[in-house]
């Protein structure tokens, strides 16, 4: 699943189209009527967490300014770093080839849930899949063949055209008409106002700490990806309770999400991919065989997680 560095990427796409009409639609979406945005025009572009949310009002409305895609194209414009980020640049600066790094998380949050349902004229939610993702004027084409053997390319949830002649390609995606954006940016951790003391709090819960990482009430945006990178940098094993980790640990750990998310966001605005260091690995850095183990609440989602047992021992 896309996570918030991922989606902050998608935003930085739709926002050369803010202020346009949409000329022609199309897309596989049962989910929406697509037809209901022709002639509207895309206002708006936002991201809160895993979510991307368009704006779209009546073509004849006046197209007032942006409410947040500007920070973005500042730093895409400049390549400066975001100076959350300290020491993890180096975790992104060297990479060159971009990775299917999403495919492992699945599709839901166990804090999220739909939006209710509303009309064209206001706010498009967008949740990513296992393989969602936004392209600008360009299609994705097959890169193998499906199990039936056939080069087929992937199939667009919606496509729009827009008056000037672009257009926009979303993929595998869950779509909702909604009032407004569903926004805590203080539980966003790639936001200004992330609170701190808040995702501390939830930190030092009893529950393992590879559970508490997920919880998008409180760490919006990090992933399975984030997850296994942050515990390993941080030297915690998943397993562990917050409740027994020194506070010292626990701040560690939220300097590592947020460095890190800062992090993989610069490489993916500079067209960079990623190298984890656990991720999907049989080895850590250290040459140390990699433990793989489906972890999860009861009767909650499941993710598979990596660990080192020598570089992250259990704390009991």
């Amino acid at each position: 699943m896309p996570e918030g560095p991922s989606v902050r990427k998608f935003q930085l796409l739709t926002s050369p189209f803010l202020g346009q009409v949409v000329a022609k639609v199309g897309g596989s979406s049962r989910k929406i009527n697509v037809n209901d945005l022709n002639a509207l025009r895309l206002q708006d572009s936002q991201v809160h967490g895993k979510n991307l949310y368009l704006s779209f009002v009546a073509a004849e409305a006046p197209s007032g300014p942006t409410a947040e895609e500007t920070v973005l194209q500042r730093e895409a414009a400049s390549g400066a770093s975001s100076p959350a980020q300290g020491g993890q640049e180096q975790v992104c600066a060297s990479q060159t080839q971009p990775q299917e790094d999403e495919l492992q998380e699945l599709p839901h949050s166990r804090s999220e849930a739909p939006d209710a349902a509303g009309g064209p004229g206001s706010w498009l939610r967008f949740h990513f899949g296992l393989f969602g993702s936004v392209r600008a004027n360009e299609f994705s084409r097959a890169n193998k063949a499906n199990k039936r053997g056939d080069w087929k390319d992937p199939v667009p949830r919606l496509v729009l055209h827009f008056q000037s002649g672009g257009f926009l390609v979303f993929y595998n995606c869950r779509m909702h008409w909604c009032s407004s954006p569903r926004a805590d940016p203080a539980s966003d951790i790639l936001s200004v106002e992330f609170h701190r003391g808040r995702a501390l709090d939830a930190l030092c819960a009893p529950d393992p700490i590879c559970y508490t990482l997920l919880d998008q009430r409180y760490f919006s945006g990090l992933g399975n990806i984030i997850k296994n990178e942050i515990l390993y940098l941080a030297k915690i094993h998943p397993l562990t309770r917050g409740s027994v980790l020194a506070l010292s640990d626990l701040e560690r750990l939220l300097d590592c999400a947020i460095q890190f998310s800062s992090a993989w966001l610069h490489s993916k605005l500079h067209g960079k991919g990623l190298h984890p260091q656990i991720y999907q690995k049989e080895q850590c850095p250290l040459g140390h065989t990699v433990m793989k183990g489906t972890l999860g609440p009861s009767g909650g989602f499941k993710r598979l997680t990596w660990w080192c047992p020598q570089c992250q021992p259990v704390v009991l």
